[in-house]
C-alpha cells in the first residue's frame, strides 16, 4: 500500500470527519473532547451573566453615587462606557487570558476553542463578546438559544462569526501517545517542503493515527489512503515510492511539529536578545 496509489478522486472526497471531537493542547497533546451539550452552555452562560451583572450593578451604583452633581450628558457617557467595559471588555480579557475559560465555563467543565481545535486569541474573544452584547444581553439570550439549537455544534451567533465552538473538557484527559518519526523517512522529511494544511486536516490525521489499533482493518486502510491523498499535494517532493500511508502521515505531522517548535524557540531567543539590547540602550547614549 503506497501513498501514490491513494490518489483516486472518489476516495479523496470521502475523508471522514475525524477532528470533530479532538483538540490539541499547547503541549501538542491530543485530547478527545466533544461539543458541549446545549444545557451545559446555558448553565455556564447564566453563571457568567450573573457574575457580570452583579459586577455591573455594583460598579454602576458606585459610579452614579459619585456623579450626583454631574450633568445628564456626562452621566450618560459614563454609563455607556461602564456597560461596555463590563459586557464587552471584561469577557474579552477573561477569555483571552484563560484561553477560552470563564467562571461559568469552569463550573460546567467546558472551554471555547477555535474550529480547528486550537486555543482562541484576542480576536476570537472580542468578536464573541461584541456579538454577545446583542444576542445575549439586549435579547435576553433568545438569539443565542435559537442559533445554538439549529447548529450541529451548538454554536451561537458569536461562535459562527468568530470561528469558535464550545467543547467539554471535564473527563476528557485521555492523552494520545507522542508521534515518532519513521526512521526511513527522516532524511526525506528534513528536506521536504510542507505547506500549511487546511483547518482540521492535521487534526484528522493525528486522531486517525491515534486510533489505528481500534479501527476495522478495511476502514483503517481506506481512511489512511484518503488522508494521505489529501496531505500529499501539500508536500514536495512526494515521499519515496512504496511509503505506507500511515508512516507518511506520521512523518509529515512530526516534521511540522518539530519545525513549529524550532520557530518558537528562535522567536523566544530573538525576543530575549532584543530585550537585553534595549535595556542597555539608555546607558550607552551620550
Amino acid at each position: 500500500m503506497t501513498t501514490h496509489a491513494a490518489h483516486s478522486p472518489g476516495r479523496a472526497l470521502q475523508t471522514a470527519h475525524l477532528a470533530d471531537d479532538l483538540i490539541i493542547t499547547g503541549e501538542a497533546v491530543a485530547l478527545e473532547v466533544r461539543p458541549a451539550a446545549f444545557l451545559l452552555r446555558v448553565v455556564g452562560g447564566l453563571i457568567d451573566a450573573a457574575c457580570y451583572g452583579a459586577v455591573l450593578l455594583a460598579v454602576s451604583v458606585g459610579i452614579l453615587a459619585g456623579l450626583s452633581n454631574v450633568n445628564e450628558a456626562r452621566t450618560t457617557i459614563v454609563t455607556i462606557v461602564t456597560i461596555a467595559a463590563i459586557v464587552i471588555v471584561a469577557p474579552t480579557v477573561v477569555e483571552t487570558l484563560s484561553r477560552g475559560r470563564s467562571l461559568g465555563k469552569v463550573a460546567t467543565g467546558i472551554r471555547i476553542v477555535r474550529d480547528d481545535g486550537g486555543p482562541i486569541r484576542f480576536r476570537h474573544a472580542f468578536i464573541r463578546s461584541l456579538t454577545g452584547l446583542g444576542e445575549l444581553w439586549l435579547t435576553a439570550g433568545s438569539i443565542a438559544v435559537v442559533t445554538a439549537l439549529l447548529n450541529g455544534r451548538g454554536k451561537r451567533l458569536g461562535d459562527l462569526l468568530a470561528g469558535t465552538y464550545a467543547v467539554r473538557t471535564r473527563g476528557a484527559d485521555r492523552s494520545a501517545p507522542p508521534l515518532l518519526m519513521p526512521p526511513e523517512l527522516e532524511h526525506w522529511a528534513r528536506t521536504a517542503d510542507i505547506r500549511a494544511m487546511p483547518d482540521g486536516l492535521s487534526l484528522a490525521a493525528r486522531r486517525f493515527l491515534d486510533r489505528t489499533g481500534t479501527l476495522d482493518p478495511v476502514s483503517r486502510t481506506r481512511l489512511g489512503q484518503q488522508l494521505a491523498a489529501r496531505v500529499e499535494p501539500l508536500v514536495a517532493p512526494p515521499p519515496p515510492w512504496g511509503t505506507h500511508p500511515e508512516r507518511f502521515l506520521a512523518a509529515v505531522l512530526v516534521a511540522r511539529r518539530d519545525r513549529e517548535y524550532e520557530v518558537g524557540l528562535r522567536a523566544r531567543d530573538t525576543l530575549a536578545q532584543t530585550t537585553t539590547e534595549l535595556r542597555k540602550l539608555p546607558f550607552q547614549l551620550r
